[in-house]
């Protein structure tokens, strides 16, 4: 199939900044009372981190009451956030403590809708699985049929219905699962208005200050985080550092299987109403789930407010190579013409790639680490950081401050991949 979709080079993304990792740092232990940078105060606890989940980590503290300063190796947002769609999805998750969590989030996303500024363009529009197969269908209606009694709403649909939600869509489509709970946020916005709101609760926020070790007592708990602009005296350290989550862990002495997944985004020039909902293909839970590290794609398209298409979705384990991949995109502008036809000749005006933290089991890190007192971990989401992001921040607060936590994280704990993770 030839690309019709134009990919016309346009300005360097801001998503597209490059982190310089560093070396092999050891956790030092403190031999006596926490130490701090000269004039800098002690804090409760230390998120690392300026990403979605990080900000909404930090702000959940905050609100508790807890002195929380946030750092990051880069600018506020320019990781995996930065590099997202803005995906708040139930339909991709199977019955169990994931889908848990994305139901948790969901309820905890509305509730942010209240008192966020209306630009972080929070939209319950919806997201539709869909398939040409008949085959695929059966496969789509048997999940359906798992989530639902999972509280989750999954309504079938057939051709005909949906020409009514999707008019643009091809006709080739024999029909899908509509999911009304699927939502949409401006990831970068709702982050950065996170963190302005944590700042208004007295928490610090340290852009392009890297964590480069730990500060340990004798009893080996956290006392303080080693940053390349001195020492932060804290109580608790939040790994809350997305793809570098692995590195991070590491640095602490609680290291976690947290690896790269690289993935590619198409943005269209701005169109009048054309899609209406989040519509993907069915193999795009299968790649979801995938261990492969081989490229996977699936089309997935969305509009935004100001009318742009987002077009994805890639996936394969490349370590942190930022090269843009032509034929991925061409493969990416293929499989989202054929679902939308009247895609065709609508210009590309600009592309860019971004990391996934993946997990080999598919499963966020979140709680305590047992291996390390105060080092509590919230990273590991993939592709689903954005979305899980509020019900993280609330179960990492709720077990730094002791309280019992709103749904079960034993399936989270950093304690499943053994003492050497």
């Amino acid at each position: 199939m030839s690309l019709v979709l134009w990919l016309l080079p346009g300005p360097r993304s801001s998503h597209s900044t490059s982190y310089i990792c560093p070396g092999a740092w050891r956790a030092r232990t403190w031999q006596g009372p926490p130490v701090a940078s000269v004039g800098a105060p002690a804090y409760d606890v230390v998120v690392v981190g300026a990403g979605i989940v990080g900000a909404s980590c930090a702000h959940r503290l905050a609100e508790a009451g807890l002195s929380v300063c946030i750092v990051d190796r880069g600018p506020v947002v320019s990781g995996t956030t930065g590099a997202g769609e803005g995906n708040i999805l139930v339909s991709d998750k199977e019955p169990g403590p994931e889908l848990d969590l994305a139901l948790l989030s969901a309820r905890l996303w509305h509730e942010l809708a209240g008192t966020l500024p209306d630009a972080v363009e929070i939209d319950a529009k919806g997201g539709i699985i869909v398939t040409s197969s008949e085959a695929g269908l059966a496969v789509l209606v048997a999940a359906a049929e798992r989530q639902r009694g999972h509280g989750i709403v999954a309504d079938v649909v057939d051709r005909e219905q949906l020409a009514d939600l999707e008019p643009h869509l091809s006709p080739v489509v024999l029909g899908g699962v509509s999911y009304p709970q699927d939502m949409q946020v401006q990831p970068m916005l709702a982050a950065a208005h996170l963190l302005r709101a944590a700042r208004a609760l007295g928490a610090d926020v340290k852009p392009r200050t890297r964590m480069v070790g730990v500060e340990r007592a004798r009893d080996g708990a956290v006392r303080g985080v080693v940053t390349d602009a001195g020492t932060i005296a804290c109580r608790h350290l939040v790994n809350a550092a997305g793809t570098w989550g692995g590195e991070v862990a590491s640095l602490a002495g609680g290291p976690v299987p947290v690896l790269p997944r690289r993935g590619f985004i198409l943005v269209t020039e701005p169109l009048p109403p054309t899609v209406h909902h989040k519509v993907y293909g069915a193999d795009y839970v299968a790649n979801v789930a995938s261990d492969s590290a081989g490229l996977e794609t699936s089309p997935v398209v969305e509009s935004t407010r100001a009318g742009t298409v987002l077009i994805g979705a890639s996936r394969e384990r490349v370590g942190f190579d930022r090269t843009t991949s032509y034929d991925v995109l061409g493969r990416l502008a293929a499989q989202a013409i054929a679902l939308f036809p009247v895609l065709a000749g609508v210009r590309v005006q600009r592309t860019y790639g971004g990391f996934r933290p993946y997990c080999p089991d598919h499963l966020p890190v979140i709680g305590p680490d047992p291996r390390v007192d105060g080092l509590v971990h919230a990273c590991g989401h993939e592709g689903a950081g954005i979305g899980l992001a509020p019900a993280t921040a609330l179960l990492v607060t709720q077990a730094i401050t002791g309280e019992a936590t709103t749904i079960p994280i034993g399936a989270f704990s950093p304690s499943r991949f053994g003492e050497a993770a």
